[in-house]
């Protein structure tokens, strides 16, 4: 993989399991093997286990050609796993196991020296479910240098989110990214003026947290981007889907390589769009790379 710009996935990683398979998951994992083929330096920040199911995590994204540096291993606690159930439409519900290794990724000079050189950090809402490792995160948010981009990928499953949770991270964010259903939950869960319209509800996060972009993706409809001076629509790409998993993630490592690049942001949301609906199109969160999807992409 490239050696570019230096963009860090920080949280969960795990087994994505599926009746009679299992993929690499977690969307640190997808969002840095992505990074990574669009000519970046990817690279996730989480811990596995030192059970059979960690070592094959490491093996798999050295396979994929990503650094396993910043994985720590834990000899206590157990790799993560997520039960992964697709409906008609290939949409996941998740059903996610609770004290995995990544709950206890812990803050150590390793990590403070990556974040003093990272350009851009992509963290949710997932990863910071237990006190050690939503620390471990935040410490790592507020060690990057003031120029890095950080983006919120506010990713909500389950139960495992709340107001502190996510007040602080877009306290901390410049960029947030969310789905049609988490903007109506955030909403709710930040007392923000009931709007109708997607845009409007966007330019109220906008204003109160001080960010400089949202990015709302509406699944096969495409996604919507708000900045201060600017709402641009995508309609999105009708393709085939096998399933959506890695999609997002897909989505926004495309996001953050052309706002690392200045890429204005009508060209930005095509980019993405067209690379998540690629995605969504294969197997798995990782597919192999398509030299013409990525020549359109990049």
């Amino acid at each position: 993989m490239a050696e570019g710009r230096v963009i860090v996935g920080i949280g969960e990683i795990l087994w994505d399991c599926f009746a009679g398979r299992r993929e690499l998951g977690g969307a640190p994992a997808n969002f840095a093997y992505h990074a990574s083929v669009l000519g970046n330096n990817g690279i996730p920040v989480s811990r596995v286990g030192s059970d059979g199911p960690g070592k094959d995590i490491l093996e798999r994204l050295r396979g994929l050609g990503i650094k396993t540096r910043y994985l720590q291993i834990d000899p206590v606690h157990s790799t993560g796993t997520v039960e992964v159930s697709l409906d008609a439409y290939g949409i996941p519900d998740y059903k996610i196991i609770e004290d995995a290794a990544w709950d206890y990724t812990a803050w150590n000079d390793n990590l403070k020296s990556l974040a003093s050189y990272a350009d851009a950090v992509c963290f949710g809402s997932l990863g910071q479910r237990s006190e050690e490792a939503r620390g471990t995160i935040l410490k790592f948010l507020e060690s990057v240098r003031r120029d890095a981009v950080l983006v919120f990928d506010i990713n909500l499953r389950q139960l495992f989110y709340s107001g502190d949770i996510v007040k602080k991270s877009l306290e901390l964010a410049d960029v947030l990214k969310l789905n049609r259903e988490e903007i109506d939950t955030m909403v709710n869960l930040l007392k923000l003026k009931v709007q109708t319209e997607p845009e409007k509800k966007c330019m109220e996060l906008l204003k109160r947290y001080n960010l400089d972009l949202i990015c709302l993706t509406l699944g096969e409809k495409g996604s919507i981007l708000v900045s201060p001076d600017e709402v641009v629509h995508h309609d999105g790409f009708t393709v085939k889907v096998k399933d959506t998993v890695g999609a997002g993630d897909a989505f926004t490592a495309a996001l953050t390589h052309h706002l690392l690049k200045g890429t204005p942001l009508e060209k930005i949301n095509d980019y993405c769009n067209r690379y998540a609906s690629w995605v969504a199109s294969q197997r798995g969160g990782t597919p192999p790379v398509d030299r013409d999807v990525l020549e359109a992409v990049l």
